[in-house]
């Protein structure tokens, strides 16, 4: 985490979070959901504005980071906003020496090789689940090819209860708010 944000954290520890503006597409791309977006629908299908500025990207993926309940998050100064994954936390890019680097650009060792119904390769890592870029695909299935990884044959809904991730902080968040809101009323 960067020393400007740990500072922020320190200096105004009690600001709200923020849940709903910001997704990771399958790609790892990063779009910005502003009210309007949001009123139109869950992410992906309502997906907002692709961020695009380098800067800001590399300040995102240098602050990411997951909580206990494995809603993942940038930490943006004093806020932490919360982000709705299209697929998983990582999406992995996979070069030609067999070595893989998350879209944040850390390097890792899968651990686990798995494969849902749809057809979708995804790599377990100490940092996380993520789902292989489309375009290493080919240089994924060498790998297969070759015996290096073996694909776990898997149900694309059972991977966040297993490895403790959440696609939409956002509506948990809503259930959880609602809930109590109806507690209270009782």
């Amino acid at each position: 985490m960067d020393d400007i944000v740990k500072q922020a954290l320190a200096k105004w520890p009690n600001v709200p979070h923020c849940y709903g503006w910001l997704g990771l597409d399958a790609r790892g791309n990063w779009y910005m959901r502003d009210d309007q977006t949001q009123a139109e629908g869950a992410f992906p299908s309502a997906k907002g504005s692709m961020l695009r500025h380098d800067k800001l990207i590399d300040f995102i993926h240098r602050n990411y980071d997951r909580d206990e309940q494995g809603q993942w998050f940038f930490q943006n100064g004093p806020q932490r906003v919360y982000v709705e994954l299209e697929a998983a936390p990582f999406v992995w890019r996979i070069h030609a020496d067999d070595s893989v680097e998350s879209h944040t650009g850390q390097a890792v060792a899968p651990t686990a090789c798995l494969l849902d119904e749809a057809g979708k390769l995804y790599l377990a890592a100490p940092i996380g689940l993520g789902l292989v870029h489309t375009q290493d695909v080919g240089l994924a299935a060498d790998i297969i090819e070759r015996g290096i990884w073996t694909p776990e044959e898997v149900q694309a809904d059972t991977l966040p209860g297993r490895f403790g991730h959440v696609l939409s902080p956002a509506a948990d968040h809503a259930a959880l708010s609602t809930a109590s809101l109806r507690q209270t009323e009782t």
